[in-house]
């Protein structure tokens, strides 16, 4: 049973930056596309950016030009840094990897992200 732990959570100021990790182990973290997702209280969980097993990248509207994920598969990591963060990005944020061609996924127990003065 694969396992993501994420950290990096935290309490940060408007216009702030924060890194999330997420640590992968126990599947084959390369071959697998990696992303983000947030979630708050009542809401379903939404894609904030992800990245495939080769590097490449997309994300969500709210998270473009401030938000970048990356991959080091020699660390079994995937990152999240977010700069100029905004009130609304508070939310839980989650881990997820998913193997495309078997559909196996795993999810992390989430990090929570507050931005408030």
């Amino acid at each position: 049973q694969g396992q993501l732990v994420e950290s990096g959570g935290g309490l940060v100021q408007p216009g702030g930056s924060l890194r999330l990790s997420c640590a992968a182990s126990r599947f084959a973290f390369s071959v697998y596309a990696m992303a983000w997702y947030r979630q708050a209280p009542g809401n379903e969980r939404e894609l904030v950016a992800r990245i495939s097993r080769y590097g490449s990248t997309d994300y969500a509207d709210s998270g473009t030009g401030r938000f970048t994920i990356s991959r080091d598969n020699v660390r079994n990591t995937v990152y999240l840094q977010m700069n100029t963060l905004k009130p609304g990005d508070t939310d839980v944020y989650y881990c997820h990897a998913q193997d495309v061609l078997s559909r196996v996924a795993y999810w992390g127990q989430g990090t929570q992200v507050t931005v408030s003065s």
